[in-house]
């Protein structure tokens, strides 16, 4: 799966919501345009993670839309996932890329720091990720990113940028305008009334 050039990287929530819900929402998102989907599930067994991966899968799939899954490298492989996103508490970009060879995807948080961006990026990353740009209650993150961190990113690395922490339709447009070929977002259309219409909102981001 080759990654698109830009846009919404949707990424799951899935804290106090069952896997029937979790995929009527994701439906409606990778409907409305999201160019990728990432898994993300910090709550759940095992059992359960398999059986929404493989149903998220099936919907990225139909849609079109590479499916990675964060920090999971042996569930990428069970279910033959498009890639891995990787934080600094998980797998080395290195070794993920011996175990899943040329054709995975792997991303792969930098945080503030653009070292370990260009470090990434020498062992095989095929994005990376800054942030938290903004308050956000997805995650805990001390790490504060900066849009001067975006246009740095941009001159010294060749892999797409994406931005990811408490990005609105509000304030995410300037996040594009700094260089960041994509917007990562999870409560803005997962705790949302209507997530297609949010969808295209960030959309509309990216729109000169």
């Amino acid at each position: 799966m080759i990654l698109p050039d830009h846009g919404l990287y949707a990424i799951t929530d899935c804290r106090n919501i069952c896997t029937d819900a979790l995929i009527a929402k994701t439906a409606l998102i990778l409907q409305a345009g999201a160019a990728m989907l990432q898994y993300r599930n910090k709550t759940d067994n095992s059992s359960v993670r398999e059986v929404q991966a493989v149903q998220l899968q099936q919907l990225c799939h139909k849609y079109s839309v590479p499916f990675i899954i964060n920090d999971d490298i042996n569930l990428v492989l069970k279910i033959n996932a498009d890639g891995v996103h990787l934080g600094r508490d998980d797998s080395a970009c290195e070794t993920a890329r011996k175990i899943l060879g040329a054709d995975h995807i792997i991303g792969i948080s930098c945080y503030n720091n653009i070292k370990l961006a260009l470090a990434a990026e020498t062992e095989g990353a095929n994005y990376v990720a800054f942030g938290a740009f903004y308050p956000t209650t997805s995650k805990s993150s001390t790490s504060v990113a900066t849009t001067a961190l975006l246009n740095q990113a941009k001159q010294q690395l060749k892999l797409p940028v994406v931005a990811i922490g408490g990005i609105t339709p509000e304030n995410g447009k300037k996040l594009v305008h700094a260089g960041a070929d994509f917007l990562a977002v999870i409560s803005g259309i997962y705790e949302v009334p209507d997530p297609a219409k949010a969808t295209q909102e960030y959309l509309n981001l990216f729109d000169d």
